[in-house]
């Protein structure tokens, strides 16, 4: 699956995500694919609090084209239909509040934006998100479905390879085992009984992996496979023109570090200049010191081919560009509906106001006001999600059965 943030689209989304600019600068996940854990939060500001409102409270609501979302929605919807009725959806309800509304969806009619907004309008009821503090204001990035130029076997052209994940790879999710480490993940490979780390990046890029026959593809830029691997999905372009679409199956472990930072602290570039496209051309520029200022990022991804639509989000959905958003889990449960009010990077003194779907994740995605928009694949989309380093606030979208707890309660 994520300023361009660290991203990651894949399944359970362990890997980088959505997010270049921040989390390549600030360590704060396109899509895909992570960031290190931010510093925890004071404990009030890490809640998530919600105060209903009324369609008519929502900035834009009435110019959006909601018809645009529908999509995305039946296939958060679908999703939904595989769990119990009974399992719980944090301030979502359960399974069970959501039948109704996902039965309705069905006789809407695709591309009638009237249709669509009457929809919502009937099924659902907005409630504006703010931090324990009650702060609206948060911060939304973008991330992307890079394209690489890439061949099944070596030569002299492809020589950079991109990695199955190894079989020995062990991925633990902590708050299985206790509740007050949810969120928190580790990785590593067991020897002797033990839980030891995996190898980091330098070690991988030296070649602690070759020869194993773990190579999915080979590509010709290896700054093009780490920005791959914050993205945690992407596109293999191949000689004949064929794509290989590729996502995010594992990670090493090892915490993210942003480069971004890494450059700062050189005075190679100044904060308020990172951006994707910043680094990548520093990193163009410099080609003697890239490969070291990658190995600083120790974190290091593990793809898989992908059929069919995609990429997948966390959800385990294929993406919908512009309207699928990577969410802290924790706060904003998959499936839900969110009305975006944030800045427009690419349209200065501008506002981003949209009906996304939550759909995904990534280990920079922290906190109850904090997206990653999703922007699709191609040079437009790459500008977008490069850029957006965006200030803005969310209303959520709940079925109207649902009445999450008010606030102090």
């Amino acid at each position: 699956m994520r300023p361009v943030m660290e991203a990651v689209s894949g399944v359970g989304r362990w890997a980088p995500r959505a997010l270049l600019a921040v989390a390549l600068l600030a360590g704060l996940a396109a899509c895909s694919p992570h960031a290190p854990s931010p510093p925890p939060a004071p404990p009030e500001a890490s809640r998530l609090l919600l105060e209903p409102a009324g369609f008519a409270e929502l900035p834009g609501w009435a110019l959006d084209d909601h018809a645009a979302a529908l999509g995305a929605l039946d296939r958060s919807c679908r999703r939904l239909a595989t769990l119990p009725p009974g399992r719980a959806l944090g301030v979502a309800g359960t399974v069970a509040d959501w039948q109704a509304p996902c039965a309705a969806l069905a006789g809407v009619p695709r591309g009638d934006g009237a249709a669509a907004r009457a929809y919502f309008e009937t099924w659902f009821r907005p409630w504006a998100a703010t931090d324990g503090e009650g702060k609206a204001d948060g911060l939304f990035t973008g991330y992307y479905e890079p394209e690489l130029r890439g061949a099944l076997a070596p030569d002299a052209r492809y020589r950079v390879p991109l990695y199955r994940r190894p079989a020995d790879l062990v991925m633990v999710d902590l708050g299985e085992f206790r509740d007050t480490m949810k969120g928190e993940r580790i990785a590593g490979r067991v020897v002797e009984g033990r839980l030891k780390p995996f190898e980091d990046r330098a070690r991988i890029e030296a070649g602690a992996l070759a020869g194993k026959g773990l190579e999915l593809a080979w590509v010709d830029d290896p700054v093009d496979a780490f920005f791959l691997h914050i993205q945690g999905s992407g596109r293999v372009v191949l000689e004949d023109g064929r794509a290989l679409r590729v996502g995010y199956d594992g990670q090493n472990g090892h915490p993210y570090t942003a480069i971004g930072r890494e450059l700062v602290a050189r005075g190679a570039l100044r904060l308020e200049d990172v951006t994707m496209q910043s680094i990548r051309a520093w990193l163009a520029d410099n080609p003697a010191e890239a490969a070291a200022v990658m190995n600083r990022n120790p974190s290091f991804v593990f793809f898989r081919a992908l059929d069919g639509e995609g990429p997948l989000g966390a959800q385990g959905v294929a993406l919908t560009p512009g309207r699928s958003i990577a969410v802290d889990p924790g706060f904003v449960p998959y499936g839900v509906p969110v009305w975006l009010d944030v800045e427009d990077p690419v349209a200065p003194g501008g506002r981003l106001r949209r009906l996304a779907v939550a759909q995904d994740t990534g280990g920079a995605i922290r906190g109850p006001v904090r997206g990653d928009l999703f922007w699709g694949h191609g040079d437009d989309a790459e500008h977008r999600a490069g850029v957006m380093k965006s200030r803005g606030s969310w209303h959520l979208l709940l079925p109207r059965t649902v009445a999450p707890p008010a606030p102090g309660a």
